[in-house]
């Protein structure tokens, strides 16, 4: 009997050496971002962080790291900043010629396309970090692409239910003239006639002077028109949007790209746990999360809960997972995350914040849905003509 015992520990243990000594499974992504100049601006106070990006998917990765150490999983994160559309190609089709097949991006929404239409034979699976575009969710459907940074839409109905809920039913809309601004406006009078908010007139700022120096004078003036509830500006660059608030015919408070604004993070979201998230990431990098960075960490974050759940690195699996009613994601904003089957959207609560405080974070109470409340927010599948599902050729 004794004999026996130790013939079984013996094997017990050699069993469990064996399992120490395996090696760890590696998950490869690839992290690629192209950042075109846009241009001087009026208000640049505050410049784009150049790691934009960059850090969120860093400090993904070490948080997969983390967790993997205790399921023999071990992350890699390869990333580059193209300087042109062609690099972005020529970096692409290296990756996916090395048998890259994760791949974060921040692309505009034209080099978006064309990586993941280079993708698609190989069988990649892409995580957009980088584009608002709607169409992307709606008819310019990209096959193995999950958008984990929100849409126009969801960010205008984030605003549109809070404006309801406060009865400011009467929106001055200011657009600029860039094309960002004019997708922009495009949501906001979506937002509008979805939320039962009227528009009583639409101006565009297409002047060239200098705000600093001028906005007391020309802006009450531009902004005299019939009584309205609230501005709402689209001024994604920046040109004037800043100038708006305090200096409109009417006292009003202003909303949309700048005033009261609705994006995926900012520094001033801290429940649900997002406060320690938020320090570590202060302390790793010396400035604030902002939302470039929540949707390429939530972009790798996906990839290690899908890579811990299917115990797979395979893209087709990992796809099919995360985009299936199985999948959840903690991702400190109060809900369990998951991504929309059709578009590949992930569901998102959308904080309404201003510099120094967290205003609202939409989806409100009262506006329903049969699913689920997140889908009050962007495209839902009847405004969608997406299919998305995995493809490799």
């Amino acid at each position: 009997m004794r004999t026996l015992k130790s013939l079984l520990w013996i094997l017990t243990g050699s069993i469990l050496s064996v399992y120490a000594l395996a090696s760890p499974q590696e998950i490869r992504v690839g992290y690629i971002a192209y950042h075109p100049h846009q241009g001087p601006v009026l208000s640049n106070l505050i410049p784009e962080p150049e790691d934009r990006g960059f850090s969120g998917a860093r400090l993904g990765l070490k948080d997969n790291n983390t967790t993997g150490r205790f399921l023999k999983q071990h992350y890699t994160l390869i990333s580059e900043l193209a300087e042109t559309p062609e690099q972005v190609s020529q970096i692409a089709q290296q990756w996916l010629d090395d048998g890259l097949r994760l791949l974060v991006t921040d692309l505009p929404k034209k080099e978006l396309i064309a990586l993941s239409q280079m993708a698609k034979p190989y069988g990649a699976v892409v995580f957009n970090a980088g584009s608002y575009a709607d169409e992307l969710r709606t008819r310019e459907c990209l096959a193995n692409t999950l958008h984990t940074l929100p849409s126009r839409a969801m960010l205008t109905d984030a605003l549109g239910q809070w404006s309801n809920a406060r009865r400011l039913h009467r929106w001055l809309l200011i657009q600029g003239s860039q094309p960002e601004d004019l997708a922009y406006a495009e949501a906001l009078k979506r937002s509008a006639k979805r939320f039962g908010l009227k528009i009583i007139e639409e101006k565009t700022w297409s002047f060239d002077t200098d705000l600093r120096r001028t906005a007391q004078r020309e802006l009450p003036l531009f902004t005299q028109t019939d009584e309205y509830d609230l501005v709402v500006v689209a001024d994604e660059r920046g040109d004037f949007g800043e100038y708006v608030m305090y200096n409109t015919w009417y006292p009003r408070p202003v909303a949309g790209t700048q005033g009261l604004t609705p994006v995926a993070w900012h520094r001033v979201v801290e429940q649900w746990g997002a406060a320690q998230l938020q320090s570590r990431f202060e302390d790793q990098y010396q400035r604030w999360m902002n939302s470039k960075d929540y949707a390429a960490w939530v972009a790798i974050r996906t990839i290690g809960e899908a890579v811990t759940q299917t115990k797979s690195d395979d893209a087709e699996i990992l796809f099919n997972f995360i985009n299936s009613d199985k999948f959840q994601l903690a991702a400190f904003k109060g809900r369990k995350l998951n991504y929309r089957s059709w578009s590949g959207q992930l569901r998102q609560p959308i904080p309404l914040v201003q510099p120094r405080s967290l205003v609202s974070q939409p989806p409100l109470e009262g506006f329903l849905h049969p699913v689920t409340d997140l889908d009050t927010l962007g495209f839902d599948q009847p405004e969608s003509s997406c299919n998305v599902s995995y493809a490799s050729n």
